[in-house]
């Protein structure tokens, strides 16, 4: 299993940040340019990955003020799991890290790891952008 994440602290309370992260709405605002064809709803979002794949995901699990947890909702090229993990630093401040797990084989792994690292920074990056 490949493990890639990032972590920021955001200066925002941790009930808005689990908030903003839990309703998949919300998700298409920290998305790459090259994200298109999104649709959501609360708990599942679709899209396309120029160049790449259409994914699909729902929540699998949301535990209050600490963790999303995202998961295929159909058949994905690799088995990837999706997590927002998330802690009050203090009133105002919140550590949140974003952590993708995807069980890529070698040749997955030197084609996809460098993308799903920029997608993960990119999105810690934009939910401080956003929320403060």
């Amino acid at each position: 299993m490949t493990t890639i994440q990032n972590t920021t602290e955001i200066n925002t309370n941790v009930s808005e940040v689990y908030t903003f992260l839990s309703d998949l709405n919300n998700h298409e605002q920290l998305m790459p340019e090259n994200i298109y064809n999104w649709s959501s709803t609360t708990d599942e979002a679709r899209f396309t990955i120029q160049n790449m794949a259409k994914l699909a995901l729902k929540v699998e699990d949301r535990v209050e003020n600490q963790i999303i947890k995202l998961v295929p909702l159909e058949k994905a090229p690799f088995e990837v799991t999706l997590r927002w993990e998330l802690q009050a630093i203090s009133d105002t401040v919140t550590e949140a890290t974003f952590i993708i797990d995807a069980d890529l084989n070698m040749m997955m792994k030197m084609i996809a790891a460098g993308p799903l690292q920029k997608l993960v920074d990119f999105q810690v990056n934009k939910l401080k952008e956003v929320l403060g």
